[in-house]
């Protein structure tokens, strides 16, 4: 089942008198369960079409199916709604509380849903990525892998249709994104239908399948034959 379809999506920026094209109507889909990396350099676009298919933002042109709806027919107040409990967001920076311990991060996302349990929740999404022992430590007392992690688990925590991952190995040493990686894929091998965001070719291996932008339009969209599987910290080519 598809659960993204767009069909000749564009964006454009107007400033004043000024209209800058950034995204070419694109056509692509999405089935739930896929693990779907979109990469390209700076400029490319893939920030913007991230930004399209998770809300932050609309597009100029074209149509873009969620779940079988048209969007164009979604208000603000849904749109805020499809963001808290349908998508999950994975950023660079991690966009932790300061201050704030790693229990209360996860939970935030469910102070604006209409689910119960809150701890249990979050304590459930902390053991998926392995840090039911951080639970009470503040995200000062974390290093940035487990940071990471915390993020993962905040995404999860909703039960989304879709995690978004924008460049979540970027700040991270090698072993840290390796291990990020490995509880991506482990994720979307329990049914999470994963979209990550990069301008890193190693990132993107780790997906099933790669749509290469370039100035705003798709240059290949094809499934890897032979993905890098992250296992243990390492790499596997499989």
């Amino acid at each position: 089942m598809n659960l993204i379809a767009v069909e000749n999506l564009k964006k454009d920026y107007i400033t004043g008198e000024v209209v800058t094209p950034v995204l070419h109507g694109l056509t692509f889909s999405v089935e739930s369960g896929e693990f779907l990396a979109i990469m390209g350099p700076s400029g490319s676009g893939k920030s913007t079409l991230m930004h399209i298919l998770s809300f932050l933002d609309r597009p100029s042109s074209g149509t873009y199916l969620f779940e079988g709806q048209d969007t164009k027919k979604f208000d603000d107040d849904y749109l805020a709604k499809l963001r808290n409990e349908r998508i999950g967001f994975i950023f660079q920076s991690f966009n932790l509380l300061a201050r704030t311990t790693v229990l209360d991060n996860v939970k935030l996302p469910l102070l604006y849903s209409k689910k119960k349990n809150h701890d249990a929740l979050a304590k459930s999404a902390l053991e998926a990525v392995g840090l039911s022992h951080r639970l009470g430590y503040f995200t000062n007392q974390i290093s940035g892998g487990e940071k990471q992690r915390v993020a993962i688990a905040r995404a999860l925590v909703c039960e989304p249709a879709v995690i978004f991952a924008d460049e979540p190995t970027g700040n991270l040493d090698s072993k840290s994104g390796n291990t990020v990686m490995e509880i991506l894929q482990k994720l979307n091998d329990q049914g999470h239908t994963i979209i990550l965001v990069t301008h890193e070719m190693d990132t993107a291996n780790h997906a099933k399948r790669i749509i290469r932008l370039k100035d705003g339009v798709i240059m290949s969209d094809e499934k890897i034959a032979d993905r890098t599987i992250a296992t243990d910290g390492k790499e596997l080519v499989k």
